[in-house]
């Protein structure tokens, strides 16, 4: 039997998927975009895991999407329209699904992540990176403009730097992808594991409810202007500030101790 192509290891509260098809470069095969949403859809409804954190096995974290299957697409009668219309929105779906569940997600990246894989960076909700990484989304290269990569990556970094990526199709380096803002630290090589892992941990340190509630708002409030988001993020803190936890971790704060919080749920 061949090894699965998403790898799950859990540590406690947080859970590592492991892109699995080094020798493909972790490419978003039609088989992987269908495992990493099932494990999407099983993290909505997992109350220990409170961080999550992606990685690719080999030498690289992903090379976006299946070149040689999107090819052999193109055998239908239809040219392969059905089938890329179904693979970018089965590919948008996992994307979108990293920033609807709960828990928070961190990309640990090394190598090279272009293309699809570059967007799945974006889509996540943190992320770390050896200094030796590179970036890309240079599907211009090759004729197919990235697309569908452009929607996370203009939603990550300044306009025209996005721009200059898709047109060009030229890589950054991770320094600069942290000071766009496409990832959050930069690492040397070999650090990263350990880099995701405390991030990912002081997430997870967090009360669960909170942090749930804040990423959802995160994203919401992005979406709408300026008055609505305060109102909409209002409403939300008064919510929040209802709690008995946030009642429990404000009294400790100012008392200076510990918080003895309820639950992390």
């Amino acid at each position: 039997m061949s090894e699965p192509v998403l790898l799950r290891e859990d540590t406690g509260p947080i859970r590592r998927l492991t892109l699995n098809r080094p020798a493909a470069l972790n490419a978003l095969s039609d088989e992987l975009l269908a495992a990493l949403q099932t494990e999407i859809d099983a993290l909505h409804d997992a109350p220990t895991i409170r961080a999550v954190i992606i990685r690719g096995a080999g030498k690289v974290f992903c090379a976006g999407h299946d070149l040689r299957e999107m090819q052999a697409g193109r055998q239908s009668k239809d040219g392969g329209q059905a089938y890329f219309a179904d693979l970018f929105s089965r590919c948008t779906a996992v994307m979108t699904g990293l920033q609807q569940i709960p828990q928070p997600v961190i990309a640990q990246i090394h190598g090279i992540a272009t293309a699809a894989g570059c967007q799945l960076v974006a889509s996540c909700d943190m992320a770390v990176a050896t200094r030796e990484t590179r970036f890309g989304v240079n599907g211009v290269n090759i004729g197919l403009f990235c697309s569908t990569p452009m929607v996370a990556l203009s939603r990550n970094i300044p306009r025209k730097q996005a721009f200059e990526m898709l047109t060009t199709g030229q890589f950054i380096s991770a320094d600069r992808a942290e000071a766009l803002g496409l990832i959050n630290r930069a690492t040397d090589p070999g650090a990263e594991e350990a880099a995701a892992l405390d991030l990912a941990q002081v997430v997870a340190d967090k009360l669960t409810a909170a942090v749930k509630v804040g990423k959802r708002a995160f994203y919401e409030q992005l979406q709408m202007p300026l008055d609505e988001a305060y109102a909409h993020t209002g409403a939300v803190m008064v919510d929040n500030m209802l709690w008995r936890d946030t009642d429990e971790g404000i009294t400790a704060f100012l008392e200076k101790r510990p918080p003895d919080w309820a639950g992390h749920n």
